[in-house]
């Protein structure tokens, strides 16, 4: 599935904000960006090109079609409610959440219940909200290798076309999609992302931790059963 061009709105200036804005930016898309500090605005914008603009939080939501979430997870409430999450400004909109609220000593969940995803649904009033994108780097994008061996992204979300335009970015980015549930299934897995920090710490490739399982034997030796 491939996107249309779209104004993009990524909230936030870290590495993983500056590398999903300069993928998105070479498949086509406009790259608005926003923060706190109008400094890193303009510096992560400057750095992801001619295609990004920095804008100030207030004008941010409607610059933009979509908005990809990449702050720390102790600064997300602040950040959508700089925007007007909280004063439905980003009501109808699809809203990406990327963010880690994980310990990265422990790999615990810092919510203690719920998840990231869901609160930024609390606070983004009225927002279509997709969990994607957490589970890898930004180093990761754009995947330029074989097909058949590209990223899977995993996400979930309650709105079909919010899903659909989250898999759209993901296949700008050289990524496969699968879509595990609704928005109730983001805790199980922003977990994963702690899982996978600790098999890392613990010296190994998180990937040798996971069965390799072919869904296409399972469902033929399923089609053989009476």
């Amino acid at each position: 599935m491939k996107e249309i061009a779209v104004n993009v709105g990524i909230l936030g200036t870290g590495n993983l904000a500056m590398t999903l804005g300069r993928a998105w930016a070479a498949a086509g898309h406009s790259i608005v960006v926003t923060g706190r500090n109008p400094g890193n605005v303009t510096r992560v914008a400057n750095q992801i090109g001619g295609a990004a603009e920095a804008v100030g939080p207030a004008d941010f939501p409607a610059r933009v079609d979509l908005v990809v979430v990449a702050v720390a997870w102790e600064g997300m409430e602040e950040a959508l409610s700089l925007v007007g999450g909280a004063d439905g400004a980003l009501s109808g909109v699809t809203v990406i959440d990327c963010t880690n609220a994980v310990d990265f000593v422990t790999g615990k969940l810092k919510p203690m219940s719920g998840s990231a995803a869901e609160l930024v649904a609390r606070v983004a009033q009225g927002a279509h909200v997709v969990k994607a994108f957490h589970l890898f780097a930004g180093a990761s994008w754009p995947y330029a290798g074989p097909a058949e061996s590209a990223p899977v992204v995993a996400m979930c979300g309650d709105q079909p076309e919010a899903l659909e335009r989250a898999e759209a970015l993901a296949a700008d980015l050289g990524a496969r999609t699968a879509v595990v549930g609704g928005l109730a299934s983001a805790r199980q897995l922003e977990e994963t992302a702690g899982f996978v920090m600790r098999v890392v710490a613990a010296g190994w490739n998180p990937r040798l931790a996971v069965p390799d399982v072919d869904p296409a034997l399972l469902n033929a030796g399923s089609a053989t059963v009476d």
